[in-house]
């Protein structure tokens, strides 16, 4: 019965120190700065009227895929996050 006393007394100490030690992080976290986020870049897709972005997705090397469903058919456009132009069009279904 003695070591479940010491067990139980064990146990609820690590819980109030777990408890302590997370608040205490919480707290540290909260007082940091963000860090400011870049300025949005304006890329222009130079596609024709009618044209709309049916999905975006992240490519290697800073670039970007860009599916466009135009009136003469579907692209995906590949673009340079670094310089904002397009450097690649896939056509699908021609």
């Amino acid at each position: 019965m003695r070591a479940l006393k010491v067990l139980v007394i064990g146990m609820g100490v690590l819980i109030i120190a777990a408890s302590v030690t997370l608040v205490v992080l919480i707290i540290q976290r909260a007082g940091k700065a963000t860090p400011s986020l870049p300025v949005a870049a304006v890329m222009t897709l130079g596609q024709p009227a009618g044209t709309r972005i049916g999905g975006i997705a992240p490519g290697a090397d800073g670039r970007v895929a860009v599916w466009v469903q135009r009136p003469d058919g579907e692209r995906v456009v590949l673009l340079d996050t670094r310089s904002g132009q397009a450097v690649g069009e896939v056509r699908l279904g021609e």
